[in-house]
């Protein structure tokens, strides 16, 4: 069995098209359509559902799907660690973050950190919360530091990875003030004069967890996506213009509220309360990964009294 099949399979899987895959692949769609169907036949069951408009997982397929993320993972992190082997890259921890975690909460955190033990040298990754779930698949990161709802859907399979909560926030919908102090757009709209929306891309961890949070909960908002984009603070940026509402997490805009450039554009109902999580494999990693797992579980030191 040829290992890039697997490849091939996980591209076609994310893509639902062979002709986006294909080029994702840098391959014709033949011979990307002959390289699924040798997976296929070594399977021995399909792995597509080929007879609908748009291409679908079999049954077969989706219980296969893990497997085959699973297997890439722990060949190209086999791969990576025999490499490194001697050498001091093997003690680097790699981190993905989101972009707004990466700014907001990971420095004090890793201060926090640091006063309980040896930390060692860190390779912090941020980026959108789909680009990090593929460095976690790929095993080029080793743990992931993102935002969590559990109404939200994330490729990071359960039964491959685990988590830890590390801390809490929350997605307050807000709005730049009108001439009064109120929210210059306010939830929910209406039926003809919708609100216009920042809205969050499908990249993005906030951007799943809010779509969940509305898809779940009621009353409905009418709303108008004016502006798209992964980034937090771009979002607020747009908001404290007066260009429409955004939900944005209260960590990135407590001074913003503070001050009135923004101010809540709907009542507590439409808050949506999200965790801090640290996300890593199941499968044991290198020794420095461990150990700073372990330093997790570590208490903190008791805080010094003052002096005063």
């Amino acid at each position: 069995m040829d290992t890039g099949w697997l490849e091939d399979f996980q591209v076609l899987a994310e893509c639902a098209n062979f002709s986006r895959a294909a080029e994702r692949r840098a391959m014709t769609q033949p011979n990307l359509s002959r390289r699924i169907k040798s997976l296929e036949d070594w399977v021995g069951a399909p792995l597509f559902d080929r007879s609908s408009h748009q291409l679908v997982l079999t049954e077969a397929g989706k219980s296969f799907r893990p497997v085959a993320d699973e297997v890439l993972r722990r060949l190209q992190l086999g791969q990576r660690e025999a490499r490194e082997a001697g050498k001091a890259a093997l003690s680097t921890l790699r981190i993905a973050s989101t972009h707004v975690l990466s700014q907001l909460f990971f420095p004090g955190w890793m201060q926090s950190l640091e006063a309980r033990g040896t930390v060692g040298t860190v390779r912090l990754m941020a980026d959108h919360t789909q680009a990090c779930e593929r460095l976690m698949l790929a095993g080029e990161a080793q743990f992931l530091l993102c935002h969590h709802h559990p109404a939200a859907t994330s490729s990071l399979d359960s039964k491959q990875f685990r988590s830890v909560t590390l801390g809490a926030d929350v997605l307050l919908p807000v709005s730049a003030p009108d001439a009064s102090g109120a929210a210059r757009y306010r939830l929910p709209g209406a039926e003809g004069r919708p609100i216009p929306f920042l809205a969050y891309s499908h990249e993005s961890g906030m951007g799943r967890i809010l779509a969940a949070h509305l898809a779940l909960h009621e009353p409905s908002a009418w709303l108008e996506s004016v502006f798209v984009s992964h980034l937090a603070t771009v979002l607020a940026t747009r908001a404290r213009d007066g260009r429409g509402m955004t939900w944005s997490p209260r960590s990135l805009i407590a001074g913003d509220l503070e001050t009135g450039a923004l101010v809540r554009a709907g009542g507590e109902a439409w808050d949506v309360p999200i965790e801090i999580q640290l996300i890593r494999p199941r499968g044991r990693q290198s020794a420095a990964a461990e150990a700073f797992w372990s330093l997790l579980e570590r208490p903190a030191p008791p805080e010094r009294p003052s002096d005063a």
